[in-house]
């Protein structure tokens, strides 16, 4: 992810680099907010908008995801095809994994619409195992 980020045009520096550590192994899909909370304790003077434009270049370039759920987006490491569940209590999103994934390299053609297929996202709503006991 760093070296794809510098060839974004991003310099890496040492907050760049801790956000993209940050980010890298995190499946609860967080948000920007979320990980500019926890890393702010090590970087007191990173803003924000560094946190929020390093996800959003990293989404840009195709390195993670980027989830609109309502509310905040959120981030995604996983760039593999798969889908999503989000409890509609806690607000907690898990991957799902899928069978049979869109071949990006061969979109599917929609043919009364003309629409290209690039990808299928589904979001599963309920109620995760904490939130139902």
């Amino acid at each position: 992810m760093l070296a794809d980020l510098k060839r974004a045009g991003l310099k890496l520096t040492p907050q760049r680099i801790a956000i993209v550590r940050e980010i890298a192994d995190d499946l609860s899909h967080p948000t920007a907010q979320a990980l500019f909370e926890r890393l702010r304790v090590a970087f007191p003077t990173m803003s924000f908008a560094t946190v929020y434009n390093t996800l959003d270049a990293l989404a840009g370039c195709g390195l993670t995801g980027s989830l609109n759920l309502g509310g905040a987006v959120r981030f995604d490491p996983n760039t593999e095809p798969h889908h999503h569940a989000v409890c509609d209590a806690c607000g907690m999103v898990v991957d799902v994994d899928v069978d049979v994934a869109i071949d990006a390299a061969a979109p599917a053609t929609l043919s009364a619409s003309g629409f290209r297929v690039l990808r299928e996202e589904r979001i599963y709503r309920g109620l995760c195992d904490r939130c139902t006991s």
